[in-house]
């Protein structure tokens, strides 16, 4: 194997990688894998993954963020919460995880996602109802739809990765 070739197919697989890793930080990670996998084919002339295949995993991909997000949100809902506790346990999201980053890294933008979603999710009920338990059970919604929600989408990109690599494989 060329140099050339070897550095491309290494640049490609670390990309894949860091797809499946950007999605325990609530990003598309399919999509990343996605675009990784259309531009190899593209500067490879579609030779070893074929059209089929970019069809089948743009599927996949709109499969999987489409789950990750209904999820997150039938998890918050099935515990009672509003449409504005859906909304702020979004928007806590995404604010924890800003938040967190600078503190832990890597590791504070996982539990600033999980821990922001939970916080956002019980303000909202309680600013609404003015009750702890009904914003706690909401919280807690939130948080299990957002962990189902990332298995989930986390077990499509897996997916994804291993279509493509079977096709360059074999």
């Amino acid at each position: 194997m060329p140099l050339l070739e070897a550095a491309g197919l290494t640049i490609f697989v670390v990309i894949l990688l860091v797809g499946i890793f950007s999605i325990i930080f609530g990003l598309p990670g399919t999509f990343l894998i996605l675009g990784d996998v259309v531009i190899y084919s593209w500067i490879t002339g579609f030779e070893k993954i074929g059209l089929k295949i970019i069809i089948v995993l743009v599927f996949i991909s709109l499969l999987a963020e489409t789950m990750d997000f209904f999820l997150g949100i039938a998890g918050a809902r099935r515990y009672g919460s509003s449409k504005t506790g859906v909304a702020l346990s979004i928007i806590g999201g995404i604010v924890g995880a800003i938040m967190m980053t600078p503190i832990l890294f890597g590791l504070g933008a996982i539990i600033g996602v999980f821990l922001g979603g939970f916080a956002g999710a019980f303000l909202g009920e309680y600013l609404e109802q003015r009750k702890l338990k009904p914003a706690i059970r909401a919280g807690y919604g939130s948080l299990i739809g957002r962990i189902i929600g990332t298995l989930v989408k986390g077990s499509l990109a897996i997916v994804m990765v291993v279509i493509a690599m079977s096709a360059i494989y074999s």
